[in-house]
C-alpha cells in the first residue's frame, strides 16, 4: 500500500524504508500544515532519521544559521516567508546543505525556480512517502552540487507555457527544470496537438540560452529539395537561383536554440548533414567549403514512431541516438483529463483577454470535455474554447452545447493508427509493399506515382468530409497543416472557398 503525502491516517511504511546509515543524521522540516509535518516525522523517524519540524520559515532559518541539521525540506508558501527564496540565502551560508522543495503550487515555474536557486529535487504535492525518503537517501549520498546560475524571476503564473497538474506533467515539469541549465539534446515526442513546440520553447525561455534567438523549423513544411539550405545556407551560385548567399537556421540560432519539428520528415541526404553536426558541432554552407562553429542547442520533435521509421530504412539510426539523448514524451489528453479544467480557464481567460465576453462551463460541460477522447489533444481543446466563447451568447455554456460542438466534429483516426494518422497509415503500408516487391515492380519513380494517386483522392475526401476546413481535414489525416497545405498546392486539389 502507498502511503500519499497528505493523509496522516497512511503512515503504515514497510521496513524497507529504513536506512541503516540514517542513524545520527537530522532532517529540518518547514511546513504550515501540521498533519503533514506529523506524516513527514512519522515516515522519517521510522527510516531512521532524527526530525525537527516547524511553521515558521523564520525558525528554519535559525536552526540552519546555528548550523543544525544534514537537509532541509521546506514548503514553498509559509507564512512569514516564501521557502524559495529562502534557498539561497540557506546556499550562502551553507552551501553544501542538501535542500527538498515540496509545494502544491505544482506548475513548471515552481520546478524551475526550486532547481535554479539550487534545490536537490523538487516534489509536488501530494507524493508518495516512500519515494520521499528514498530522495532524502539520495541526497545524503550525493555529494553538494554547485548552485545554477539565477535566472529568470518571472512571478507572472499566467504566462506560463505549460498548464496542467497531473502527474504525467509534474514529471514532465521535474525532467525539464533538470535541463534548463544544459546543452543537452532533447527529443520530444507525442502525438500532434500535445504541445511539443511549447516544451522546447519552455527548454529555451527558462533555460542558459534565454538571450540568443530562439529559431524553430518545420521539415514537413519545406520542400526536400531545400531542406539543406534552409537549414545550413548556401552560397551564392550553388545552385540555379542562388543568386546571393542565403543564411541558415543554424545561423540564425547562433547562441540560442535550434528546434527542429516533425524530424521524422528530414529526406536522408539532410540527415546525413544533421549527424556530422551533432557529431563535430560544424557543419558547411550548400556550396561552401570553410567550415562553421554550430553553437546551438538541438531540440528536436515528431509524432512518427521512429523506431518503426528506422526499420524500414527512413530513418538513420546513427541519428536517433545523437537526438534522443533524453526523450521527453508529451502525454495525449485522453491520458491527463484531470488537467481540462484548468487548461478550458486557461483558454477561456485568454478569449477574454483579446475582448471577447468572459465564459465559464457549467460541471456536467466540464465532465463531459473530461470523458472526450480528444484525438486532437490541447490543439483541438483551445479551438473548442475559442469557438464556444466566439459563437455562443450565453455566459454559463451547458452540457447540451459540448455535445452538439463534439457530434459536429469529424472523426479523427490518430488513436487507432498509433499516432501516424490515416495519410501516414496508407503511406506505410504502401513503402512496406514497395520494399517487399522492389524486384518484381517495374518502372522506377512508380512508388511516387501510385503514392500521389492514393494522396489526392484522400485528402479531397477528408476536405469535402470537413466542408473545406483545413484544420480538421490535418487532423483527420495525421497530417501537420502545413504539409497539407503544401499538399493541397503541389496536388492542385481545389478547396470549397469561404472555408478554412
Amino acid at each position: 500500500m502507498k502511503e500519499v503525502l497528505g493523509d496522516p491516517r497512511s503512515v503504515t511504511a514497510p521496513s524497507a524504508l529504513h536506512d541503516p546509515a540514517a542513524k545520527g543524521r537530522t532532517i529540518l522540516i518547514a511546513d504550515d500544515d501540521r498533519a503533514i509535518r506529523t506524516v513527514l516525522t512519522q515516515a522519517l523517524g521510522r527510516a531512521g532519521y532524527e526530525v525537527r519540524t516547524t511553521g515558521a520559515a523564520a525558525t528554519l532559518w535559525t536552526w540552519v544559521s546555528e548550523g543544525l541539521g544534514d537537509l532541509v525540506i521546506t514548503d514553498v508558501v509559509m507564512p512569514d516567508e516564501n521557502g524559495l527564496d529562502l534557498i539561497p540565502r540557506i546556499k550562502k551560508i551553507r552551501p553544501e546543505l542538501r535542500i527538498i522543495v515540496m509545494s502544491a503550487q505544482n506548475t513548471l515555474l515552481t520546478a524551475v525556480k526550486a532547481t535554479e536557486r539550487g534545490a536537490f529535487e523538487y516534489l509536488p504535492k501530494p507524493f508518495d512517502l516512500t519515494e520521499l525518503v528514498n530522495v532524502v537517501r539520495r541526497a545524503l549520498s550525493t555529494p553538494a552540487r554547485a548552485v545554477a546560475a539565477p535566472g529568470l524571476e518571472a512571478d507572472d503564473q499566467e504566462g506560463l507555457p505549460l498548464i496542467g497538474r497531473s502527474a504525467a506533467m509534474q514529471e514532465i515539469y521535474r525532467t525539464l527544470a533538470r535541463l534548463m541549465n544544459t546543452d543537452l539534446t532533447v527529443m520530444i515526442t507525442g502525438e500532434s496537438g500535445t504541445g511539443k513546440e511549447l516544451v522546447a520553447r519552455a527548454l529555451h525561455d527558462y533555460g542558459k540560452r534565454r538571450a540568443g534567438p530562439f529559431v524553430a523549423v518545420n521539415m514537413a513544411a519545406i520542400p526536400r529539395e531545400l531542406i539543406e539550405s534552409e537549414l545550413f545556407g548556401h552560397e551564392k551560385g550553388a545552385f540555379t537561383g542562388a543568386t546571393a548567399r542565403g543564411v541558415g537556421r543554424f545561423e540564425q540560432a547562433d547562441g540560442g536554440t535550434l528546434f527542429l519539428d516533425e524530424i521524422g520528415d528530414m529526406p536522408p541526404e539532410a540527415q546525413t548533414r544533421l549527424l556530422r553536426v551533432l557529431q563535430e558541432n560544424e557543419y558547411t554552407t550548400v556550396g561552401g567549403r570553410t567550415a562553421i562553429r554550430a553553437n546551438v542547442r538541438i531540440v528536436a520533435a515528431t509524432h512518427r514512431d521512429l523506431t518503426q521509421q528506422i526499420r524500414q530504412g527512413l530513418f538513420r539510426e546513427d541519428l536517433f541516438y545523437r537526438l534522443n539523448v533524453v526523450p521527453i514524451r508529451l502525454p495525449p489528453l485522453r491520458e491527463r483529463s484531470e488537467d481540462i479544467p484548468e487548461l478550458v480557464r486557461h483558454f477561456l481567460a485568454e478569449v477574454a483577454a483579446e475582448g471577447l465576453p468572459a465564459k465559464g462551463l457549467d460541471a456536467a460541460a466540464m465532465d463531459r470535455l473530461k470523458r472526450h477522447r480528444w484525438p486532437g489533444n490541447v490543439r483541438e481543446l483551445e479551438n473548442l474554447v475559442r469557438r464556444l466563447a466566439a459563437l455562443y451568447s450565453q455566459e454559463s455554456i451547458g452540457v447540451d452545447v459540448i455535445e452538439a460542438e463534439l457530434a459536429s466534429a469529424p472523426p479523427v483516426l490518430n488513436t487507432s493508427t498509433g499516432g501516424e494518422g490515416l495519410s501516414g497509415l496508407v503511406e506505410r503500408h504502401l513503402r512496406e509493399y514497395f520494399a517487399a516487391h522492389s524486384d518484381t515492380l517495374p518502372a522506377a519513380g512508380l512508388h511516387d506515382r501510385v503514392l500521389r494517386e492514393v494522396e489526392r483522392p484522400l485528402i479531397a475526401l477528408s476536405l469535402e468530409a470537413t466542408r473545406g476546413n483545413q484544420i480538421k481535414a490535418a487532423h483527420l489525416l495525421g497530417l501537420n497543416r502545413n504539409t497539407l497545405r503544401k499538399k493541397i498546392r503541389e496536388l492542385d486539389i481545389q478547396v470549397i472557398r469561404g472555408v478554412r
